[in-house]
């Protein structure tokens, strides 16, 4: 497992895909680092946009299990559901972040904390595809602290 905390600043979303796209390359999930990557931004960028309040930031934890489900999940304190915002206008700067990450992973979905939520996807390898390690001292996907 990887994770790191960052502050409500707008440097952090670059500073979480850079993290990120480092866990991807240790774990050998070459074939997968574009849309994760993505993913990481635009859950870390909807995090500080409704998800952080004033003082606070936000936790990105990475888990691989087994070699082959690698699971992206940020956390904040705020309030709310995130959900796909249906019909974001052409000429829309905003509204896309989930689409793109229902898109580009193979699951994704929204778990309770106290306080606040977390936001997480998956992405699926299959068997063979991997070049790196795992990280089977973590196992199940439950919420945080689970193990």
């Amino acid at each position: 497992m990887r994770e790191k905390f960052y502050p409500r600043e707008r440097q952090s979303v670059p500073a979480a895909r850079k993290f990120a796209a480092g866990a991807v390359a240790d774990w050998g999930f070459f074939h997968r680092l574009d849309g994760i990557a993505l993913c990481v931004s635009e859950l870390a960028t909807n995090a500080l946009l409704h998800g952080v309040p004033p003082g606070r930031g936000f936790l990105l934890r990475m888990r691989l299990w087994e070699g082959a489900v690698l699971r992206v999940e940020v956390h904040d304190s705020g309030g709310g559901v995130p959900r796909v915002t249906e019909g974001a206008a052409g000429t829309d700067e905003g509204g896309r972040g989930l689409v793109l990450v229902a898109a580009l992973a193979d699951k994704w979905g929204v778990g309770e904390r106290d306080p606040g939520k977390f936001v997480w996807c998956e992405f699926i390898c299959p068997s063979g595809e991997t070049e790196g390690g795992s990280d089977l001292g973590t196992v199940g996907f439950g919420p945080p602290g689970a193990a």
